[in-house]
Formats: C-alpha cells, structure tokens, sequence
C-alpha cells in the first residue's frame, strides 16, 4: 500500500541514518557508509514496484521478464537477503553490492563505492543491524518517493554532512544557492551536452536538469558528463543522478588536468556547456606535463606550480564547442589580478573568450570567509559584445541567516538580469572595452571598472581583499607608465643627440 513520504518525513528519515553512526566513526566518513546504504534501499524498493506491477497487469510469470525491470538484483543480493542474515552483516552488504554491481556492468561498476564494510572494530554487527532496520522503516519506492523527491532529500543529506565535515565539504558540495545563479546565467537548452571537469557530487548538472524542468523544457534528450577525482565522491555523483531520475550520464573517476576522460579522435570532447567549481589554487599537479600537453591545453601559457587555476580555465576553454560553447567558473579572486598569471591573463582577454566577470559575497563557501568570482566565457559572443567584458560587483547581494550565508532568489534575478541587460548600472556593473582593461595592465579586479555610485554615502565599505586588488592592479598600473615614460624619454635623448 502507498505511504507517500512528505519532504519532512524523508529528511528525518535520512538523517536519522546518520545519527546511529555517531560516536562510531568520524562525521567525515558518514558519507562512505549512508550513501550506499540509500541507494541499495532504494534500488530494491523500486524492483520490488516493478516486479509487483509487472505481475498484476501480465501474471506471475512477468516477474522474471527482461523488460519488466531497468536494472538487475541477482537472487540472494536483495534487501531482505542482507536484513536477515543473523552474523557477518558487513560482509553480506558487501557481497550484495559486488552481485549487483557485476549484474549491472554497464550502470553501477562501482558505483557502491569502497567502503569498509567488513571491518567489524568500527561497523559491528549490531550498528549494521540497527541501520537496516533503521532504512527498512520506510520504502522507498517511486510511488512513495519520486525521484525529484528523493533527490532533494539526498541533496539534503549532503549539505547536512557538508556541515558537519568541516573543511572537507567543498569537495563534494557547493553552496546551491551559487549552483542556481550559474545555471541561471548560462541557461541550458534542450538537447544540450553539459560538462562539469570537477563535478563532485553532481550538484552542477543536476541544477541544469532542474533548470529545465522548471522552465517547462524537455530535459531526457540532455546528455550530462562529469569527471571527479575522488573515488567516493565520483560515486556520490552517480547515485545522486540516478536518484534524481536522470539516466543519460556519464561520470569517471580520475584527475581532470592528468588524464582527461573525454576524447574523441584524440583531441577533447567539447561541449555547449560547462559548469564548473575547480579546487582553488592546488599546488600538487603535473605542471611539466601540462607543459608539453597533448591536447594543447597550455594555449594561454603554463601556470605556476603553487596555482593550478589557469590549468583548468584552459582546460575548460578547450572543452567549449566553437559555436554553441559557454561556460560559468567558480573561481578565487585572485586569478583576476595575480602578477605571475598576468601574461596568461593578457592573451585570456586579447582572445577575447571573456564575457562577464561577478563578484561574490563572503561567506558563501563553507568554512571559508573568502570571497568568490564566477568568470563566464563564451566562444562565440553577440555582436554587440565583442572586445567587451562586463563586471558585476555582487558583494552586497547575500543574506544571512543561521550562521550560513545564500543567494536569495532576488539577488539571483538582479545578477541575472545585469548580465542579460550587458549596460551600465551605476554602483553595480559596468561595460568595459579591451582597449580599457589593457590599460589597467590586464587586470580584471572588479573595484577598477564598477565605482560606487555618485549618489552613495562616502564611506569606506570595500573589503580588505578588494583593497589588496586595487593596490595591485593600480601598482602595476603605476610600474607599466612608468617603463613607458622612460622608453619615451631615452627615445627624446636620443633625438636630441
């Protein structure tokens, strides 16, 4: 009989897994052991919904039919077969993830994860016990939980761990309010193909479904890519998808600026549209191989070895299709105007790939006061845009509330609509030529282009990180004319003599 969960019921429900593994192992690792434990519940509940409506519209015998079922649960690897095995849970799960995984080859290889489960120090017996019985309180079919529903109980669960992880929590999650602002501005199309190069959890792609979905358009024939580092996250992002109903995907494991995993015809796969929030300013990454890059990924120069951030802005514009390619980086501020990124940045705004520069609040990330930009690059811009890159200064647009900041949906339209509009707003954004941004040395710091307005009570309301900006750039700006007045001057004593 249906028993459909309510939005409340679920994240009580989800959480409660969670609560059971406290004073057992960190709150880092919940994820490693909750994640597979949902999905495995959900998996079984919704073969049991098809094998029982399967039955009652064609007999018994439609139980064992191909069709009747979108995935396969091997005899002796169901929920019921782990619940009930008496000792040795950990190693019952474990087999019954290994059986699935093995009959679902070309969907769920690996998708459970590796989990220590047979380690019964820190997962004996009766904590397994309690959290099957636990996940056995509710089922988890389609009917009782849709996949949007689900799927926003299991983005819920995520931010839940991401607040009790600590520093971690970037990894694998970020702030959806921010999520929701990029996709709003890249505005994904149907039957688009959609890359995230450091996806984590799948966050990114799956708000550009939502996207979709909330705009009446069709969003199946969509096809979503993802790569992702961490073996655990890279499966937390292939259940998530699936979760939120979404078949049309692929997610590899691996190290993005190492071994790219999309490749066709040994050059890379371009998409319409990335997003993408890369790990800020890594320091261990094979910068002398991205020297001599095969894919030609260093066209704007090789980065530092401290700072990886303009490898994977290069790697992400290599990605981009030539007509259709856009894309919406979450990115420090300092690759705006950092010295020993500067030739790289030049050749950035000479090629002209930059379309909009925004400045985020603080506080948006977790753990984390810094303050972000989002850089939106597009490879074939309006007419009326060429040679030009709009900046937003956004900072003011955040709100607070139970000690973790967010875009509201207000702020997310205003943003929006300044960089559909691409003018002048007073105070907010500014429209800036290339010719412009060449005399500030190239440096994109936003406090260069968007001035208070002329109405503004005068008062010092710039952050110290926009503060350390200008300094730069104007100090650069300063050393720039004054090599200039001294190539002028030899020029004249040499005329004169």
């Amino acid at each position: 009989m249906s028993k459909k969960i309510t939005q409340d019921e679920l994240e009580a429900y989800l959480w409660g897994s969670a609560v059971l593994l406290r004073n057992h192992i960190d709150a880092g690792a919940y994820k490693q052991y909750i994640f597979p434990l949902l999905f495995f519940k959900r998996l079984n509940d919704v073969y049991e919904e098809e094998t029982e409506k399967a039955v009652r519209e064609n007999g018994p015998e439609a139980a064992e039919w191909e069709e009747t079922h979108s995935f396969t649960i091997p005899a002796g690897a169901h929920w019921d077969d782990v619940r009930n095995v008496p000792t040795d849970v950990g190693k019952a799960i474990q087999t019954a993830f290994r059986a699935i995984e093995k009959a679902n080859t070309d969907k769920l290889t690996g998708i459970f994860g590796d989990g220590t489960w047979t380690n019964k120090r820190r997962l004996p017996d009766r904590l397994l016990k309690d959290l099957l019985e636990h996940f056995s309180s509710k089922t988890l079919s389609i009917e009782n939980c849709p996949e949007d529903e689900l799927g926003y109980g299991y983005e819920y669960l995520i931010k839940k761990f991401a607040d009790d992880s600590g520093h971690t929590a970037q990894e694998f999650y970020t702030n959806r309010t921010v999520v929701h602002l990029m996709t709003e501005l890249l505005k994904p199309e149907s039957g688009e193909a959609i890359y995230d190069p450091t996806c984590g959890s799948a966050g990114m792609l799956i708000s550009s479904i939502a996207y979709l979905k909330e705009n009446g358009k069709e969003w199946r024939n969509v096809s979503l890519f993802g790569q992702e580092i961490n073996a655990l996250t890279s499966a937390i992002a292939r259940m998530n998808l699936f979760l939120h109903g979404i078949e049309d995907f692929q997610i590899v494991n691996g190290d993005t600026l190492a071994a790219p995993a999309f490749i066709e015809r040994g050059k890379l796969k371009t998409f319409d549209l990335v997003l993408a929030n890369p790990p800020y300013s890594i320091k261990e990454w094979n910068r002398d191989a991205f020297s001599a890059d095969r894919y030609g990924r260093n066209f704007l120069g090789v980065p530092p070895q401290g700072r990886a951030d303009y490898a994977f802005l290069q790697h992400i514009i290599k990605s981009l299709d030539e007509k259709t390619g856009r894309c919406a980086i979450l990115f420090p501020h300092g690759v705006l105007f950092r010295n020993e990124e500067s030739d790289m940045r030049e050749k950035l705004v000479r090629g002209d790939y930059v379309e909009c520069v925004i400045g985020l609040a603080a506080n948006l990330f977790y753990n984390s006061p810094m303050e972000a930009c989002i850089m939106i690059c597009r490879m074939q811009k309006k007419p009326d845009r060429k040679g030009k890159v709009l900046f937003i200064n956004a900072i003011n647009e955040v709100e607070r509330k139970n000690a973790q900041s967010a875009l509201t949906d207000d702020h997310i339209k205003k943003i929006a609509d300044a960089y559909v509009g691409y003018k002048d707003d007073d105070g907010f954004a500014k429209v800036v030529s290339t010719k412009d941004i060449e005399e500030n040395n190239f440096s994109l710091s936003i406090p260069l282009y968007v001035k208070p307005a002329a109405d503004a009570i005068e008062m010092d309301t710039l952050t110290v990180q926009q503060h350390y900006e200008n300094w730069i750039a104007i100090s650069e700006r300063v050393h720039k004319n004054y090599s200039l007045l001294n190539e002028m001057i030899e020029e004249g004593g040499g005329e004169d003599a």
